[in-house]
């Protein structure tokens, strides 16, 4: 998967967000890619985009919740383009509301899609890669998969249970030696249509709880996970904050995110949502980018030392070999 022309990958959610901003990468880098997502205008612009930026593009819409539609979009690919190289879960629904306002059956939707769309996927995946022997699946994840938050209880939990699911998976390839490669993409918030289209009960619109990245930061960090998988790839500054401060200090967090997560979580300059797409796809092409542009932040300190490993190894060597010479 070091170089991604010609290479088969699979990538859900890809009719907006963070799944959008994949397939153009994807694109770039000449790769033939499927799309998958409920969405049939939002898909159809992700393939027009993937096809002028010079890759392939397979629209398969269908609802990640279901796994009969899912294996027999796998299968499709296959059919068409005759393997499975990658194949990237990022299909998910989220809904803004304190736990004591969510339905049982928001709780079961979230799931189907969020988790279970996942494993759906990676099973799919897996079924094509363990008779080829070969491929990588990267799961997009969040900092939330260890650091819940407030008012996103459903996604939170979501999130880490798709974590202990990658996990377990990750130790049954090593003990059959499979060569199948599997990478977790942690995120930051990212500025996304989905605070546009989330089911909400806040009295202001959805926010991300910043710092904000763009959904292109989001994709090199997929794209390099897909080449170089690894174990996890933590995005941005809050996400390594987020993840540590769970570890050293969780009772501080929650204390923290008790007094600044209602506010920071919802804006004043832009008007209520209209509509979700909870149960169905709302209309549209949206897009990769949400409506927060002005303050998203266009780049990944701790993503770019991941990516030039040996910039950063050529460093460390300048500066010891100059620390010994002014001694």
């Amino acid at each position: 998967m070091r170089k991604l022309s010609g290479q088969v990958v699979v990538v859900t959610g890809a009719s907006q967000g963070v799944g959008r901003a994949v397939a153009r990468a994807l694109a770039v880098k000449g790769a033939k890619v499927g799309l998958i997502a409920r969405g049939i205008d939002g898909l159809e612009g992700a393939a027009r985009e993937v096809r002028a930026l010079g890759g392939e593009a397979l629209v398969l819409p269908l609802d990640v919740s279901d796994a009969d539609a899912v294996f027999a979009a796998a299968d499709r690919v296959v059919a068409q383009w005759g393997r499975i190289d990658g194949w990237i879960n990022d299909a998910m629904v989220s809904v803004f509301s304190p736990v004591s306002q969510m339905r049982p059956e928001e709780y079961r939707r979230v799931t189907e899609v969020t988790y279970l769309g996942s494993v759906h996927g990676t099973l799919a995946a897996l079924k094509h890669m363990q008779r080829q022997n070969a491929g990588t699946i990267v799961q997009v994840g969040s900092a939330v998969s260890y650091r819940s938050i407030p008012l996103q209880s459903a996604y939170c939990a979501a999130k880490a249970a798709t974590r202990g699911f990658i996990d377990s998976l990750r130790c049954e390839l090593l003990h059959d030696q499979s060569p199948i490669r599997l990478a977790m993409v942690h995120l930051p918030a990212v500025n996304t249509p989905q605070f546009d289209v989330a089911r909400s009960r806040l009295p202001r619109h959805p926010a991300p709880l910043g710092p904000i990245f763009q959904p292109e930061v989001a994709a090199q960090a997929v794209i390099h996970a897909l080449r170089h998988p690894s174990r996890e790839l933590w995005v941005g500054a809050p996400t390594v904050l987020a993840m540590l401060g769970q570890r050293l200090a969780p009772g501080l967090l929650d204390r923290s995110l008790a007094r600044r997560a209602w506010d920071a979580q919802q804006s004043s300059s832009l008007p209520a949502p209209q509509g979700d797409n909870l149960d169905a796809p709302l209309p549209g092409n949206r897009g990769a980018h949400g409506p927060f542009d002005a303050g998203a932040r266009r780049g990944s300190v701790e993503l770019w030392l991941r990516r030039h490993p040996i910039s950063v190894a050529l460093g460390v060597l300048a500066m010891l070999g100059a620390r010994r010479a002014l001694r």
